[in-house]
This record gives C-alpha cells, sequence and structure tokens, in this order.
C-alpha cells in the first residue's frame, strides 16, 4: 500500500537493451516500418515480423498457484532445448520450424527460400540485426528472393520492442507453456509445437496498433 501510495505498480520486469538506438536511424527506420504497416492494413502487402526464440528445459514459468503441503517445481535438466525461427502477423499468419540444433543463417535461408515460393502478394520481412541475418550468403540470396516478391527489413538496431515476434514467444513461455511440459525433453519438444502449431487456430494474440510517434 506504501508503494502504491507513491503511484508505483507491480509489473513485470521488462529486459533492456544495454546500447540505445542511434536517434536518427530509428526514427527514419520507424518511419519506414509504418509505411509498411499502412500498406499491410491496405492489403497492399503481407507484412511479417521474423525472429528466432529457443525454450530451455530450465522452464520459463515466473508464478503459479501452490498450496499448503504442496510443493511446485521444474525439473531443470541441462543440455535439452528447442530452437524455434517464427514468422508472424498482426493478424496471427504464422510461419515456423523447430529444430534442437543451432539456428544457423543457413536455416533461416532455407525458411524464407520456402516462403518466397508459397506468398501469393508481395511481402515484406521484417528482422532484426543478428548476425545471421547479415551474413554473406543470407545478403545473396535478397536479391533472388526479391524476384520473387520477397523483401527483407532491418529494424533499427537495439529496437526488440519493435518486432511483434517478441509478445509471441513470451505468450509461449509465460502462458501456453505449463510446468509438466518441462518434465522430458520429448515433452517439451511436442509441447512446442503442439503450441506453435495452433497459432492462429486456437491461439491468438491481440497486438497492440502501430505508434508511429
Amino acid at each position: 500500500m506504501f508503494f502504491k501510495s507513491l503511484g508505483g505498480g507491480f509489473r513485470r520486469i521488462r529486459k533492456r537493451c544495454a546500447n540505445a538506438p542511434d536517434a536518427e536511424i530509428f526514427a527514419h527506420k520507424r518511419w519506414c516500418l509504418g509505411q509498411l504497416e499502412a500498406l499491410s492494413e491496405r492489403g497492399e502487402l503481407d507484412l511479417l515480423f521474423g525472429d528466432a526464440s529457443s525454450v530451455s528445459s530450465q522452464g520459463y514459468v515466473p508464478y503459479g498457484w501452490q498450496f499448503p503441503g504442496e510443493t511446485v517445481s521444474v525439473p531443470v535438466k541441462t543440455g535439452s532445448k528447442v530452437n524455434i525461427f517464427g514468422l508472424i502477423s498482426r493478424s496471427n499468419q504464422f510461419h515456423w520450424s523447430t529444430t534442437t540444433e543451432n539456428i544457423t543463417a543457413a536455416y533461416v535461408i532455407e525458411m524464407l527460400d520456402r516462403l518466397s515460393w508459397q506468398i501469393c502478394k508481395d511481402t515484406v520481412v521484417v528482422l532484426d540485426n543478428a548476425s545471421m541475418h547479415h551474413a554473406r550468403i543470407f545478403k545473396e540470396r535478397i536479391e533472388i528472393w526479391q524476384r520473387r516478391g520477397l523483401y527483407i527489413f532491418y529494424l533499427p538496431p537495439y529496437s526488440p520492442h519493435l518486432n511483434i515476434a517478441e509478445t509471441l514467444w513470451r505468450h509461449l513461455k509465460k502462458e501456453w507453456l505449463y510446468a509438466a511440459d518441462y518434465v522430458e525433453p520429448d515433452t517439451l519438444f511436442y509441447a512446442v509445437n503442439r503450441c506453435l502449431a495452433n497459432v492462429g487456430i486456437t491461439l491468438n494474440i491481440n497486438f497492440s496498433p502501430f505508434n508511429a510517434n
């Protein structure tokens, strides 16, 4: 009550980047992203936000109900991880792939290659500045994708909050997976794939509208 009297609130503590983006580059990129969002809303192109993430056997269960005499815990097993690369739109159109191997530039290239043959209209994929997105073999594919109607838009550095895929990973780890899913590597892999397969079907995210300011 004391903290509330000071205007405080009990909220999730967000992670932030160690560095701030360049103000001029950020403003320009944000304006460009706003234009892409507007074109997408008018149905003139598809806009997909891409990102990689992982779910570890160490778990991500920050809160849970416990009753007297009951201890709730998440079994921890080292070396078990499900890696994910996903592409999601604000309308919950979703493309994804999972692996227990590391996600590399070649892995992302293969996924975008498949997507480039499936699209029905011009499609823009929004990516962060991870090194694999700037690898030489990745850059060499961009012109080929463009001829198929698939374009890459890079977010400004240190701007993960502009990527709605971050919201997807938060829902997956905080809400959709259960403590029991982490018991064995196989159950974890199955649970992650089960959840991802239902995005846009039974699992939908109400993304906040893009804020151009």
